[in-house]
């Protein structure tokens, strides 16, 4: 699957099929405005903002109307090494959801985990850490699904070298998006990538909830405020992964 032509062979022997409904994200609480703790006067803040705003890239064409929280994956370019969909300073965007909220959850958790991981002298935090659930509504005509038709390669834990080109060849095909299961979560479910703003149907998100995380030498507990809901990521659940096998759970 590593060669151009194995990859395009690949993509052209899964047809793409359109999808319309919600899929769920997961970012961390820090949509209030952040420099508000500053306690700065109030038109001081704004322009301190007005600042901060100025500094970022800018969105890409086609997302100005979306808000913030829709468009942000396509404003910054990932580094070192990239991710799954994406190479390292790509220009062209891709927005990580999941069909189910559990199961975006449960990437955030790895990824949490996986953070610590890389910082072997920072300790458990102290805090909970606070994260905000969210929906985009979906209309897509070309969805390609790895999840009934899976490659194999494409779900390396650690190497993504061939989803990288599997996704490059996809973007030159016009592909609104890839459907994979989820290499992270212990259910399985199923994660939706996005190349494109154009396929958010409304220009806000749906549905908002929040969730609590605590990490600590037993795991990741999230805790959903309403409805009520308790997930348990213990010490096993992401081990699969070779470097959460070799996590110092002694801190």
């Amino acid at each position: 699957m590593s060669s151009p032509i194995s990859i395009h062979d690949a993509l052209r022997s899964r047809p793409p099929l359109s999808f319309a409904g919600q899929c769920w994200r997961l970012v961390e609480a820090q949509h209030a405005v952040s420099t508000a703790r500053l306690g700065l006067p109030p038109r001081h803040q704004e322009r301190l903002e007005d600042i901060i705003e100025e500094t970022k890239p800018v969105y890409p064409a086609g997302c100005d109307h979306l808000d913030y929280l829709l468009k942000t994956p396509f404003r910054y370019r990932p580094a070192r090494g990239g991710s799954r969909w994406r190479r390292q300073n790509q220009v062209e965007g891709a927005a990580y959801y999941a069909a189910e909220e559990a199961t975006a959850v449960a990437e955030m958790a790895f990824w949490r985990l996986l953070f610590l991981h890389e910082s072997p002298s920072m300790p458990f935090p102290d805090a909970i850490l606070e994260f905000m659930a969210f929906t985009a509504a979906i209309k897509a005509e070309r969805l390609i699904d790895l999840v009934a038709d899976p490659i194999p390669a494409t779900a390396h834990l650690t190497d993504y070298s061939v989803s990288q080109s599997f996704a490059d060849a996809a973007r030159a095909a016009g592909i609104d998006g890839i459907a994979q299961k989820s290499v992270r979560c212990p259910a399985q479910g199923t994660c939706l990538t996005w190349f494109t703003c154009a396929v958010f149907a409304k220009p806000a998100p749906v549905q908002l909830r929040s969730w609590h995380f605590g990490v600590d030498r037993n795991g990741v507990l999230a805790i959903r405020e309403f409805p009520k809901l308790r997930l348990i990521f213990d010490r096993k659940a992401f081990a699969q992964d070779p470097r959460i096998a070799a996590f110092n759970w002694k801190r």
